[in-house]
């Protein structure tokens, strides 16, 4: 059965120019764009930390609760769900799992735990057969990591119920769905050297047309959460690690249980901590990526074509880092990780990449 969902258009704080999708803003006018979307952002800046802790508290209360397994959406915040009291917290200024401080009148310091920037979607996005799912691991080995996506529209400072989050990522040695290898004439191709794109390789071939792992796309619930459970991504030549997102407004479902992309309202890349980064490096299968005896991974402030950079936004206020947390004793037992996307509900842009 085939469902179409949409999202009315909601008059919006932000004035919308026409921003490309692949590139960060560098007209005036496009500047000015990403300005005003920063500044609408900001200031949602206390609905946003309120929005990101409750999260983090249901989260804790799982755990506490011994039960850190990834719940149902609707369960996280059901408040019968677990038992009164099972959280203790100190009065006053309180931190909830190293995010962002609340207040005692929940002033908000800054945005931390926000991504707005519009960045490239990159080459490895396919505009069809991305399946409607949460666990987009497959068999696809590596560190157990869930993420979870708190989308808000700017125009009103309130999470954003009923849009379709879809992202994808690298697997951990590095390689995207569909695309296992170079192309044949390019086998020994070696990294640029200065410039923008330095250290990048050619975009590999779409090969495998069956493969779906590491993609996949989840509908936000009621509290304009997306939730999904994966595999720490690995790196390849001249990307720091990261994971991908587009946020649609309306598509269609297809029989199958892929989707149609229609209405597309952000582009985004979510990043992780150098430091974090370092230790997954160690773990297997990480260890066998195949460049890391060659070129080794790209750290987040030597990512290509600016990207990281670009994800702060024009004035670098913004942070595209995933907030990491332990599910258990160690790293190895799986992370946990947070971020809320600030986007315009009513923006449209094109739906397919332009390198």
């Amino acid at each position: 059965m085939v469902r179409t969902h949409s999202l009315a258009l909601i008059i919006g704080l932000v004035g919308v120019a026409s921003v490309s999708a692949h590139q960060e803003p560098k007209t005036d006018a496009e500047i000015e764009t990403q300005r005003a979307l920063q500044r609408a952002a900001y200031y949602c800046a206390p609905a946003v930390g309120e929005f990101t802790a409750a999260r983090k508290r249901a989260w804790q209360q799982q755990v506490l609760a011994g039960n850190p397994s990834l719940p149902t959406n609707e369960d996280l915040f059901n408040s019968g769900t677990y038992p009164s009291g099972s959280q203790t917290t100190p009065q006053g200024k309180q931190e909830i799992l190293a995010c962002d401080v609340i207040e005692e009148e929940t002033e908000m310091q800054n945005n931390s735990c926000v991504l707005t920037p519009i960045v490239t979607e990159g080459p490895y996005y396919h505009n069809s057969g991305h399946p409607i799912r949460q666990n987009i691991a497959e068999y696809q080995i590596g560190l157990l990591t869930y993420l979870d996506i708190g989308v808000i529209d700017v125009n009103t400072c309130k999470p954003l119920p009923n849009v379709l989050v879809d992202i994808w990522q690298a697997n951990a040695t590095g390689h995207y769905a569909g695309h296992p290898e170079p192309a044949p004439h390019l086998v020994n191709e070696q990294p640029q050297v200065g410039g923008k794109r330095s250290g990048l390789l050619s975009a590999f071939p779409r090969t495998n047309f069956h493969e779906q792992w590491l993609r996949g796309a989840w509908q936000t619930d009621s509290h304009g959460v997306a939730r999904f459970t994966t595999i720490f991504p690995g790196y390849y030549t001249g990307r720091a690690t990261h994971v991908h997102a587009k946020v649609f407004t309306s598509w269609t479902e297809n029989p199958n249980g892929t989707f149609d992309g229609g209405k597309l309202a952000h582009v985004g890349q979510f990043f992780f901590e150098d430091d974090l980064n370092m230790q997954v490096d160690k773990m297997y299968p990480y260890v066998e990526n195949p460049i890391r005896d060659i070129r080794g991974r790209t750290r987040n402030w030597r990512d290509s074509l600016n990207i990281f950079e670009d994800s702060h936004g024009p004035e670098g206020e913004y942070n595209p880092i995933f907030k990491m947390h332990l599910l258990g004793g160690v790293i190895n037992q799986g992370l946990v990780g947070f971020i809320t996307m600030g986007i315009n509900g009513s923006y449209e842009m094109d739906n397919w990449w332009k390198g």
